[in-house]
């Protein structure tokens, strides 16, 4: 395959992830357990109107559309770097401990500090989750040899073990404090809205512009530490970065719709098995594929079993992990 034929290759897949997007976000308007047709839909947003569907369009689906977005981009986007930061196929958001750091914020914020509203715990989740990085980095970066791959996942592994037993100790305690941080935990785009958004997008847009600039670093890091060193990288400012680019996106996620599992571990991989290793193309498709995962996720969960509602974290897992076996049995998992 020549350079130019394999430009348009993976190309065309960002296209058809761009189509795959638009598809999701046009589901995710008109499907639920009311049923919205398209042109209302696009009335709606053009043009506003008082009807009942109008306002369901306006007021709840716009917003919970434009959370999973944001969160299935900056989950998939999370995993993406923690895979090539530690060059391990298996990492996703919650390696570094960052996931249940948010996790102790939230249920310390209900128990001790009487918040018991989204966008109270928002800032909770984000101290949370970045002492929780803080501190596995600090633990991994001790000693001889400095933060490499293996300390950062062995520290990571112990760091989520341990702020897993602290949620326990807490919300097992405290009967009101479990009934509120499970209703957090489960992970859902459900009921959130706009306030909440806008409290968020500026961290995920941080986070996104840090880890764009670092896909050349991150293919360094891929070839090993001694080579991207001979190739001029800073070996141990692109783990912190990295590191820094990933906690901020995966503390984004978290805060706004709970810990939500698989999607920071499958994308990063389907996006490699489609356009290669070079990280300037498989960011951006990871980018378009984590929020089609978690719309079509939770478009499915609103009409399994209607009326109830089945959250996306449950879904994420029963649609996916299916695809990602397929995927590993065809052909091999691209390591980062």
């Amino acid at each position: 395959m020549t350079p130019s034929t394999s430009t348009r290759r993976r190309a065309g897949w960002l296209l058809a992830g761009a189509v795959l997007l638009l598809v999701a976000l046009l589901l995710s308007l008109c499907v639920g357990s009311r049923q919205i047709a398209p042109g209302e839909v696009f009335q709606a947003l053009l043009h506003g109107g008082g009807s009942d569907n109008a306002k369901v369009v306006r007021t709840l689906r716009v917003p919970r559309t434009a959370v999973g977005v944001l969160v299935g981009a900056a989950l998939a986007l999370a995993g993406t770097v923690m895979q090539g930061v530690t060059r391990n196929p298996i990492a996703e958001p919650g390696i570094l401990g960052v996931s249940q750091g948010a996790s102790v914020g939230v249920v310390c914020a209900i128990a001790f500090c009487g918040v018991h509203t989204l966008t109270g715990y928002v800032w909770f989740a984000f101290a949370g989750a970045a002492l929780a990085a803080v501190g596995v980095y600090a633990v991994a970066s001790g000693g001889r040899g400095g933060a490499s791959p293996v300390r950062l996942a062995l520290a990571g592994a112990a760091m989520n073990a341990f702020l897993a037993s602290v949620v326990s100790g807490i919300a097992t305690t405290d009967a009101r404090a479990l009934d509120e941080f499970r209703f957090w935990q489960v992970g859902s785009i459900n009921g959130r809205d706009a306030e909440l958004l806008g409290r968020i997008w500026p961290f995920a847009l941080a986070g996104l512009l840090l880890v764009a600039a670092m896909a050349r670093g991150l293919d360094a890091l891929a070839l090993g530490d001694d080579t991207a060193r001979a190739l001029g990288h800073p070996v141990g400012l692109l783990r912190v970065l990295g590191a820094l680019g990933a906690t901020v996106l995966t503390g984004a996620a978290v805060a706004a719709a709970g810990p939500i599992a698989f999607t920071g571990l499958a994308v990063p991989h389907i996006a490699r098995a489609l356009v290669g290793t070079a990280h300037r193309w498989v960011l951006p498709l990871a980018a378009l594929l984590g929020p089609v995962m978690i719309l079509g996720s939770d478009v499915v969960g609103r009409v399994v079993f209607p009326p109830s509602e089945v959250p996306v974290a449950v879904m994420t897992a029963l649609i996916g992990v299916p695809f990602l076996i397929a995927l590993v049995r065809r052909r091999a998992v691209v390591a980062a």
